[in-house]
Protein backbone atom coordinates (compact mmCIF):
# COMPACT_ATOMS: atom_id res chain seq x y z
CA UNK A 1 0.00 0.00 0.00
CA UNK A 2 1.22 3.74 -0.72
CA UNK A 3 2.22 6.17 1.51
CA UNK A 4 -0.92 8.50 0.09
CA UNK A 5 -3.59 5.32 0.19
CA UNK A 6 -1.92 4.86 3.79
CA UNK A 7 -2.37 8.43 4.73
CA UNK A 8 -5.80 8.26 4.11
CA UNK A 9 -6.94 5.59 6.53
CA UNK A 10 -4.97 7.34 9.26
CA UNK A 11 -5.81 10.60 9.14
CA UNK A 12 -9.39 9.26 9.25
CA UNK A 13 -8.20 7.02 11.83
CA UNK A 14 -7.11 10.04 13.44
CA UNK A 15 -10.21 12.32 12.93
CA UNK A 16 -12.48 9.84 14.96
CA UNK A 17 -10.27 8.80 17.71
CA UNK A 18 -9.42 12.65 18.72
CA UNK A 19 -13.31 12.95 18.37
CA UNK A 20 -13.05 14.97 14.57
CA UNK A 21 -15.39 13.98 11.86
CA UNK A 22 -15.33 10.78 10.08
CA UNK A 23 -16.52 12.90 6.89
CA UNK A 24 -13.64 15.23 6.91
CA UNK A 25 -11.44 15.90 3.71
CA UNK A 26 -7.75 15.34 3.84
CA UNK A 27 -5.76 17.95 2.14
CA UNK A 28 -1.58 16.99 1.98
CA UNK A 29 0.20 20.47 0.41
CA UNK A 30 -1.42 23.27 -0.87
CA UNK A 31 -5.16 23.00 -1.87
CA UNK A 32 -7.92 25.87 -1.84
CA UNK A 33 -11.16 27.60 -2.75
CA UNK A 34 -11.33 30.30 -5.32
CA UNK A 35 -14.04 31.85 -8.04
CA UNK A 36 -12.88 33.09 -10.99
CA UNK A 37 -9.29 34.10 -10.75
CA UNK A 38 -7.20 35.07 -14.07
CA UNK A 39 -7.37 32.47 -16.69
CA UNK A 40 -9.49 30.44 -14.82
CA UNK A 41 -13.30 31.63 -15.14
CA UNK A 42 -16.10 30.37 -13.44
CA UNK A 43 -17.11 26.78 -13.09
CA UNK A 44 -19.81 25.54 -15.24
CA UNK A 45 -22.82 27.17 -13.68
CA UNK A 46 -21.20 29.44 -11.76
CA UNK A 47 -19.63 29.60 -8.12
CA UNK A 48 -16.04 28.83 -6.35
CA UNK A 49 -14.24 25.76 -7.40
CA UNK A 50 -11.94 23.71 -5.41
CA UNK A 51 -7.71 23.68 -6.34
CA UNK A 52 -4.43 21.96 -5.31
CA UNK A 53 -1.36 23.26 -7.00
CA UNK A 54 2.71 22.23 -6.88
CA UNK A 55 3.34 26.26 -5.45
CA UNK A 56 3.81 24.71 -1.89
CA UNK A 57 3.84 21.08 -2.53
CA UNK A 58 5.18 18.34 -0.78
CA UNK A 59 8.12 15.95 -1.61
CA UNK A 60 6.49 12.65 -3.02
CA UNK A 61 3.36 13.77 -3.34
CA UNK A 62 0.27 13.95 -5.61
CA UNK A 63 1.71 11.26 -7.75
CA UNK A 64 1.25 8.10 -9.43
CA UNK A 65 3.57 5.61 -8.31
CA UNK A 66 4.15 4.33 -11.91
CA UNK A 67 4.75 7.48 -13.13
CA UNK A 68 6.92 9.08 -10.12
CA UNK A 69 7.31 12.97 -10.11
CA UNK A 70 8.87 15.59 -7.52
CA UNK A 71 6.59 17.40 -5.22
CA UNK A 72 3.41 17.81 -5.55
CA UNK A 73 -0.35 18.08 -2.99
CA UNK A 74 -3.68 15.94 -3.44
CA UNK A 75 -6.95 16.28 -1.93
CA UNK A 76 -9.28 13.74 -0.58
CA UNK A 77 -12.78 14.36 -0.59
CA UNK A 78 -15.36 12.78 2.56
CA UNK A 79 -16.46 9.86 1.74
CA UNK A 80 -19.62 9.13 0.09
CA UNK A 81 -22.21 6.06 -0.44
CA UNK A 82 -23.19 5.36 -4.14
CA UNK A 83 -25.29 2.78 -5.67
CA UNK A 84 -24.91 0.40 -9.08
CA UNK A 85 -25.57 2.65 -12.10
CA UNK A 86 -25.33 6.17 -10.05
CA UNK A 87 -24.05 8.84 -12.08
CA UNK A 88 -20.66 10.31 -11.11
CA UNK A 89 -20.24 14.40 -12.52
CA UNK A 90 -17.11 16.44 -12.76
CA UNK A 91 -15.57 19.44 -13.86
CA UNK A 92 -11.71 19.81 -14.29
CA UNK A 93 -8.91 22.44 -15.38
CA UNK A 94 -5.72 21.22 -15.73
CA UNK A 95 -2.80 24.75 -15.75
CA UNK A 96 0.43 24.58 -15.83
CA UNK A 97 3.33 27.04 -16.83
CA UNK A 98 5.80 24.34 -17.21
CA UNK A 99 6.92 22.72 -20.54
CA UNK A 100 9.74 22.50 -22.84
CA UNK A 101 12.73 24.79 -22.57
CA UNK A 102 13.23 24.42 -26.23
CA UNK A 103 13.37 22.86 -29.44
CA UNK A 104 14.73 18.82 -28.57
CA UNK A 105 15.79 20.31 -24.61
CA UNK A 106 14.23 17.93 -21.56
CA UNK A 107 10.19 18.15 -21.42
CA UNK A 108 9.05 18.99 -17.63
CA UNK A 109 6.06 16.68 -17.80
CA UNK A 110 4.08 17.78 -15.26
CA UNK A 111 0.67 16.20 -14.24
CA UNK A 112 -2.68 16.04 -12.83
CA UNK A 113 -4.92 13.00 -12.07
CA UNK A 114 -8.60 12.11 -10.37
CA UNK A 115 -9.28 8.78 -9.10
CA UNK A 116 -12.15 7.03 -7.83
CA UNK A 117 -11.09 4.83 -4.44
CA UNK A 118 -12.61 3.04 -1.92
CA UNK A 119 -13.50 4.89 1.14
CA UNK A 120 -11.95 2.47 3.68
CA UNK A 121 -9.03 1.00 1.93
CA UNK A 122 -7.59 3.46 -0.32
CA UNK A 123 -7.60 0.70 -3.09
CA UNK A 124 -8.17 2.20 -6.85
CA UNK A 125 -11.60 2.02 -8.44
CA UNK A 126 -11.00 3.78 -11.56
CA UNK A 127 -9.05 6.43 -12.60
CA UNK A 128 -11.50 9.31 -13.83
CA UNK A 129 -9.67 11.87 -15.40
CA UNK A 130 -5.73 12.97 -16.38
CA UNK A 131 -3.52 15.53 -18.12
CA UNK A 132 0.13 16.25 -18.44
CA UNK A 133 2.15 19.20 -20.14
CA UNK A 134 3.37 18.18 -23.39
CA UNK A 135 5.19 20.74 -26.11
CA UNK A 136 2.28 19.96 -28.56
CA UNK A 137 -0.95 17.81 -29.33
CA UNK A 138 -2.98 16.50 -26.27
CA UNK A 139 -3.25 17.31 -22.38
CA UNK A 140 -5.54 15.66 -21.52
CA UNK A 141 -5.82 12.53 -21.74
CA UNK A 142 -2.15 12.66 -20.74
CA UNK A 143 1.14 10.82 -22.47
CA UNK A 144 2.72 7.88 -20.52
CA UNK A 145 -0.33 8.09 -18.08
CA UNK A 146 -2.39 5.15 -16.95
CA UNK A 147 -5.50 5.10 -19.19
CA UNK A 148 -8.76 6.55 -18.19
CA UNK A 149 -11.18 4.24 -17.20
CA UNK A 150 -13.49 3.33 -20.02
CA UNK A 151 -16.23 3.60 -18.13
CA UNK A 152 -15.56 7.58 -18.24
CA UNK A 153 -17.24 10.20 -20.77
CA UNK A 154 -14.96 13.35 -20.88
CA UNK A 155 -16.73 16.53 -22.58
CA UNK A 156 -14.53 17.39 -24.91
CA UNK A 157 -13.01 14.21 -25.22
CA UNK A 158 -9.30 15.35 -25.87
CA UNK A 159 -8.33 18.64 -24.84
CA UNK A 160 -5.03 20.47 -26.69
CA UNK A 161 -3.88 23.31 -24.56
CA UNK A 162 -5.17 26.59 -24.51
CA UNK A 163 -2.32 29.53 -24.00
CA UNK A 164 -3.21 31.62 -20.86
CA UNK A 165 -2.66 35.50 -21.13
CA UNK A 166 0.62 36.06 -19.76
CA UNK A 167 4.57 36.02 -20.89
CA UNK A 168 4.58 33.48 -24.00
CA UNK A 169 0.98 32.12 -23.14
CA UNK A 170 1.54 31.66 -19.12
CA UNK A 171 -1.33 30.62 -17.73
CA UNK A 172 -2.51 33.91 -14.87
CA UNK A 173 -3.78 31.97 -12.29
CA UNK A 174 -3.27 32.75 -8.24
CA UNK A 175 -2.49 29.04 -7.46
CA UNK A 176 0.93 28.73 -9.65
CA UNK A 177 2.19 31.48 -6.89
CA UNK A 178 4.81 33.40 -8.46
CA UNK A 179 4.71 31.28 -11.40
CA UNK A 180 1.64 32.52 -12.43
CA UNK A 181 1.89 34.46 -15.81
CA UNK A 182 5.07 32.54 -16.33
CA UNK A 183 5.40 29.99 -19.66
CA UNK A 184 8.94 27.72 -19.35
CA UNK A 185 7.98 26.87 -22.76
CA UNK A 186 5.71 25.34 -25.13
CA UNK A 187 3.27 22.84 -23.13
CA UNK A 188 2.49 25.47 -20.75
CA UNK A 189 -1.25 26.92 -20.51
CA UNK A 190 -4.67 25.29 -19.66
CA UNK A 191 -7.33 22.82 -20.78
CA UNK A 192 -10.53 24.93 -19.86
CA UNK A 193 -12.94 23.20 -18.41
CA UNK A 194 -13.78 19.49 -18.68
CA UNK A 195 -16.88 17.98 -17.84
CA UNK A 196 -16.57 13.55 -17.06
CA UNK A 197 -19.28 11.20 -16.11
CA UNK A 198 -19.04 7.77 -15.17
CA UNK A 199 -21.56 4.96 -14.40
CA UNK A 200 -20.95 3.62 -10.97
CA UNK A 201 -20.45 -0.13 -11.17
CA UNK A 202 -20.77 -1.55 -7.63
CA UNK A 203 -22.80 -0.43 -4.20
CA UNK A 204 -19.86 0.80 -1.91
CA UNK A 205 -18.60 4.17 0.07
CA UNK A 206 -15.99 6.00 -2.23
CA UNK A 207 -14.05 9.30 -2.21
CA UNK A 208 -12.45 10.88 -4.34
CA UNK A 209 -8.34 11.78 -4.83
CA UNK A 210 -7.10 14.37 -6.68
CA UNK A 211 -3.29 15.01 -7.39
CA UNK A 212 -0.73 16.96 -9.07
CA UNK A 213 2.80 16.38 -9.28
CA UNK A 214 6.06 18.43 -10.57
CA UNK A 215 7.91 16.19 -13.03
CA UNK A 216 11.57 16.89 -13.32
CA UNK A 217 12.06 19.60 -10.72
CA UNK A 218 10.02 21.85 -8.48
CA UNK A 219 9.77 25.13 -10.61
CA UNK A 220 7.23 26.19 -12.57
CA UNK A 221 4.51 25.28 -11.17
CA UNK A 222 0.90 23.31 -12.14
CA UNK A 223 -2.18 23.07 -10.95
CA UNK A 224 -6.02 21.56 -10.85
CA UNK A 225 -9.08 23.27 -10.29
CA UNK A 226 -12.53 20.86 -10.13
CA UNK A 227 -15.32 22.26 -9.17
CA UNK A 228 -19.62 20.46 -9.71
CA UNK A 229 -19.19 17.20 -8.62
CA UNK A 230 -22.20 15.02 -7.78
CA UNK A 231 -23.08 11.34 -7.60
CA UNK A 232 -26.81 10.42 -8.87
CA UNK A 233 -28.50 14.15 -7.79
CA UNK A 234 -26.54 14.89 -4.57
CA UNK A 235 -23.39 16.57 -4.32
CA UNK A 236 -20.13 15.96 -3.54
CA UNK A 237 -17.93 18.55 -1.53
CA UNK A 238 -15.40 19.61 -3.45
CA UNK A 239 -13.19 21.46 -1.34
CA UNK A 240 -13.07 21.68 2.73
CA UNK A 241 -16.62 22.63 4.42
CA UNK A 242 -18.66 22.52 1.18
CA UNK A 243 -21.57 20.38 1.37
CA UNK A 244 -21.33 19.13 4.79
CA UNK A 245 -25.25 18.87 5.32
CA UNK A 246 -27.92 16.48 5.80
CA UNK A 247 -28.69 16.73 2.24
CA UNK A 248 -25.51 15.42 1.39
CA UNK A 249 -24.23 11.60 -0.05
CA UNK A 250 -23.50 9.70 3.40
CA UNK A 251 -20.96 7.27 4.13
CA UNK A 252 -22.61 3.57 5.36
CA UNK A 253 -20.17 1.77 7.83
CA UNK A 254 -18.61 -1.46 6.81
CA UNK A 255 -17.81 -4.46 8.42
CA UNK A 256 -13.72 -4.01 9.65
CA UNK A 257 -13.92 -0.50 9.09
CA UNK A 258 -12.71 0.77 12.63
CA UNK A 259 -10.12 -1.88 12.63
CA UNK A 260 -8.80 -0.75 9.53
CA UNK A 261 -8.70 2.92 10.42
CA UNK A 262 -7.10 1.97 13.98
CA UNK A 263 -4.26 0.40 12.39
CA UNK A 264 -3.95 3.16 9.89
CA UNK A 265 -3.90 5.52 13.06
CA UNK A 266 -0.69 4.21 14.00
CA UNK A 267 0.96 5.96 10.48
CA UNK A 268 0.14 8.85 11.71
CA UNK A 269 3.16 11.31 11.39
CA UNK A 270 4.45 14.89 10.51
CA UNK A 271 4.59 15.56 6.56
CA UNK A 272 7.87 17.54 6.38
CA UNK A 273 7.78 20.26 3.14
CA UNK A 274 11.14 20.45 1.43
CA UNK A 275 12.64 23.90 0.56
CA UNK A 276 11.96 24.87 -2.99
CA UNK A 277 15.60 24.82 -4.43
CA UNK A 278 16.44 27.27 -6.88
CA UNK A 279 16.47 26.41 -10.35
CA UNK A 280 18.82 28.30 -12.50
CA UNK A 281 17.82 27.51 -16.56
Amino acid sequence: MSRLRKSIIASTAAALLLGGSAQAAVCVGACGVLGADGDVTAPPGGGSYGWISTFGGVTGEGQIASVGGTNGSSFITSPFSATAGDNLHYNFNFVSSDGQSGEGNFIYEDYAFVQLIDAVSGDLIAMLFNARTEPAGLISPGAGLPPIDPGVTLTPPTSPLTLGTGANGGPVWSPLGGFSGECWGPGCGLTGWVAADYRITEDGNYRLLFGVSNWGDEVYDTGLAFAGIKVGDRDVPDHEGEGDDDDGPGVVPEPGTWALMILGFGGVGAILRRRRPICAF
